[in-house]
């Protein structure tokens, strides 16, 4: 199902999503990638003039001057009110002045940023906004002139938000190009990474979980220093044959008097290493799986330990949700129009719900390669499928039909048949450690750059007017 795999190279803003409550506008732009100071200039425009609509517009004046462009009061303002609305209830709300200084601030650096793309030679024409407004739309599941209305309540108009949406395009453009193609993880650095993780954490009970076996030689309560000295040496004998390759099994069901007499071969089982004594967990720190210790003496006796088995805790335990769905898919044409397909959908669903196998209707209508096995997809782990299929697919119980969907593929009928908990790889977790480490690199490499990018302009800051 590969047609539905996400794909990297599609555009970043495939998992646009609109709230339609007033002054949630910037969920848009933030679920886009674009930081806070580029969303703040994106609806200063619009909502300038939805404010200003019932008063008489103040005078304006240019606060600063990045290389020949201004930035005017007008704009600090909008973006100020825009940081204000996005503070979390509760949280300690800065200054005013300091709202206004991170106002500015981040104007000048989209200031910067859009002149370099123009400098480098980025445009975007007509075809890619309206491909970006088609995506937000689809991803919320409203038309375009919808769409439309939902902006013109956030004071924005049409004319302005396409604009701004191409402004943002540009910047992100340039991003890509300067910074995240520079984020490359080697293994070297996941290994590292992992080693430095694994060095600060000390072998304590919550880090480890370990599976012994054992062979106990007991020491009489009351031996002689001879009785003691032959049995040492007994146990030294019977240590030296297993690192030899000798069965530890055998030898440990033919000499072991411990209480269970060797059975299972003296496992212990696997557990967390504080149910071990202190003296087994020390002894066996430096060991790896399959390794035997020499002789370790306690009050029962001499014990000679072998690895089974060891592992941080939780290191192959972290667990991810897969999902087993099928779908129906009904592609758009000339033909067929987006509402025409949500309505045959419709039917579909409807007949599903008065005993209709969803299998059946997949193999004769849905227009995807999953058709003939009845629309099934298989299992698939989070991030599998492009996000405005996967976030409808996650919100349905299992057997649970959904409305229909659509995607850039199309228009689908979703039904999720059962879900799991599955561990995942080695492979898979480095994997994660990989993306996470980029993610961290391309922010640390976005903060050097747009400082850097900044430090080459010519910024001239003005005082208002008397």
């Amino acid at each position: 199902m590969t047609k539905f795999l996400a794909q990297n190279s599609a555009s970043r803003f495939s998992n646009l999503s609109l709230q339609p409550a007033s002054g949630r506008l910037n969920q848009v732009f933030l679920r886009m990638g674009i930081t806070a100071s580029l969303l703040g200039a994106l609806i200063c425009s619009g909502l300038a003039q939805a404010q200003n609509n019932a008063k008489a517009k103040p005078v304006d004046f240019i606060v600063a001057v990045v290389n020949s462009e201004p930035i005017t009061n007008n704009e600090v303002q909008n973006l100020k009110l825009r940081l204000e609305k996005q503070l979390q209830p509760g949280t300690p709300a800065p200054s005013s002045q300091v709202l206004a200084q991170q106002a500015l601030d981040q104007l000048i650096n989209e200031k910067s940023q859009l002149q370099q793309a123009r400098d480098n030679g980025i445009r975007i024409d007509d075809t890619e906004v309206d491909q970006t407004e088609l995506n937000i739309a689809r991803q919320n599941q409203v038309s375009k002139e919808e769409l439309y209305k939902r902006v013109g309540l956030e004071g924005l108009s049409v004319n302005a938000f396409r604009d701004q949406l191409r402004t943002q395009l540009m910047i992100s453009r340039l991003r890509e190009r300067e910074v995240d193609n520079r984020a490359r993880i080697s293994d070297t650095d996941v290994e590292q990474y992992i080693q430095s993780q694994q060095a600060g954490k000390s072998v304590t009970s919550n880090q480890l979980d370990i599976n012994l076996a054992m062979i106990l030689i007991a020491v009489p309560e009351n031996g002689s220093d001879k009785e003691v000295a032959d049995l040492k040496i007994k146990a030294q004998e019977i240590s030296q044959r297993a690192k030899r390759g000798e069965s530890f099994t055998t030898l440990a069901q033919t000499f072991s008097q411990a209480s269970d007499k060797g059975a299972n071969g003296g496992e212990m089982g696997l557990r967390s290493a504080d149910r071990y004594p202190t003296l087994f967990i020390e002894s066996t720190q430096s060991l790896s799986k399959g390794d035997v210790t020499d002789p370790v003496r306690s009050g029962a006796g001499f014990h000679i330990l072998k690895v089974l088995e060891k592992r941080q805790s939780g290191a192959s335990n972290v667990l991810i949700v897969q999902t087993r769905a099928r779908h129906i898919l009904l592609r758009m044409s000339a033909d067929l129009t987006e509402a025409a397909a949500r309505a045959r959908l419709l039917t579909y669903k409807q007949r599903i719900q008065t005993g209709t196998d969803f299998a059946d209707l997949a193999r004769q209508f849905s227009q995807d390669g999953s058709a003939a096995a009845g629309g099934e997809l298989g299992w698939s782990s989070p991030g599998q499928f492009v996000p405005e299929f996967e976030e409808v697919m996650a919100s349905l119980r299992p057997g649970q039909v959904s409305e229909p969907l659509i995607s850039r593929f199309g228009a689908h009928l979703i039904q999720v048949m059962e879900r799991r908990e599955v561990p995942l790889s080695i492979r898979e977790q480095r994997e994660m450690v990989r993306t996470q480490l980029r993610e961290k690199k391309i922010e640390e490499l976005y903060s050097a750059w747009v400082e850097e990018l900044r430090g080459r302009a010519y910024i001239e800051l003005r005082d208002p007017p008397q």
